[in-house]
């Protein structure tokens, strides 16, 4: 039976190890990489690098990634001293499944961000998100700014901004139209299961600059995607959200912000990047201009040098 994908897997100087744990306990002390914990009601699969007395990192991947598109950061990050934590977010890879479309409120998404940091004796952390990871970022810095030392959002806008482009902005409602094919119940699995799950590959190859992702990345991404129940859950975070209309309490971000935005992304507008930094009590904005959506693929050293720098203000 295929459980989804380890460091190891992927040569990180890591142990997988799974530790069970009730609901209301703490991670286990054991000095592991990988860990299980109970977080608001589900597991979650964590891999951990770094000193313990580090600044804590927390990367929040996106669709249709998990903890592997933040690979290439782990080690310069430890490198660099600090505690990093990359969990699969619910639904992911390694991480609980619940079958249920609600338990993808973003309340609980970010419920899992608050929950990881008290697993792990954790006051404040740098939180670092792309994509549907940075929607959750904003959220976590909207709700629990007390718990947010630095957030770092890569192409995704401020919730506030989304919504008012998906309702207003003809130009962003097309560009998001996977997001009503995703409300289908069943249809978008089945398809995208095809050819080896060739949709999702061609959606990589597509939208990012030539050479980003080779056939070992799609292989591993592949062992993520085809763990029992997994694919039906990440599209669960598109059926819920749609379906809740979830709505900020706040609309200001109290957190030093850095938003990091690819010019070129298929799927948003860069003036959504623009109107977010607007949103920010001390937010500040830069712009790739030869970078796609997936610029944290394409450009890792310039990624990783900007991440250091807003840790680091």
């Amino acid at each position: 039976m295929n459980h989804g994908l380890f460091p190891e897997t992927v040569g990180i100087d890591a142990d997988s190890r799974f530790v069970d744990i009730d609901v209301e306990s703490r991670f286990d002390d054991a000095d592991t990489d990988s860990r299980r914990g109970r977080v608001d009601g589900v597991t979650l699969h964590v891999v951990v690098a770094g000193p313990e007395d580090g600044e804590p990192v927390v990367l929040l991947h996106g669709f249709p990634e998990c903890w592997y598109g933040w690979h290439e950061y782990v080690e310069p990050l430890t490198a660099a001293g600090y505690r990093v934590i990359v969990p699969d977010q619910r639904g992911y890879n390694a991480s609980d499944k619940p079958s249920a479309v609600g338990a993808y409120h973003l309340d609980s998404l970010a419920g899992d961000v608050s929950g990881l940091l008290d697993a792990f004796d954790i006051g404040t952390a740098h939180l670092v998100g792309h994509d549907w990871g940075a929607y959750v970022a904003w959220w976590v810095g909207l709700h629990a700014p007390e718990r947010v030392r630095t957030l770092s959002v890569l192409n995704v806008p401020h919730p506030t901004v989304f919504r008012r482009a998906l309702t207003r902005n003809p130009r962003q409602m097309l560009r998001s139209w996977y997001v009503l094919f995703f409300q289908l119940p069943r249809l978008p699995e089945t398809l995208a299961r095809a050819g080896d799950w060739r949709t999702l590959t061609t959606l990589f190859e597509r939208s990012s600059r030539p050479g980003t992702f080779d056939e070992t990345d799609f292989e591993r991404y592949r062992t993520a995607w085809e763990v029992e129940g997994a694919y039906r859950s990440m599209l669960n975070w598109y059926r819920a959200i749609v379906r809740a209309d979830p709505r900020p309490a706040t609309t200001r971000v109290r957190p030093p912000t850095l938003v990091l935005w690819g010019a070129n992304d298929d799927f948003l507008l860069e003036s959504l990047a623009t109107e977010s930094s607007g949103y920010c009590e001390s937010g500040r904005l830069v712009v790739l201009d030869d970078a796609t959506h997936w610029l944290h693929h394409e450009f890792p050293d310039r990624v990783l040098d900007e991440l250091t720098t807003h840790f680091e203000r």
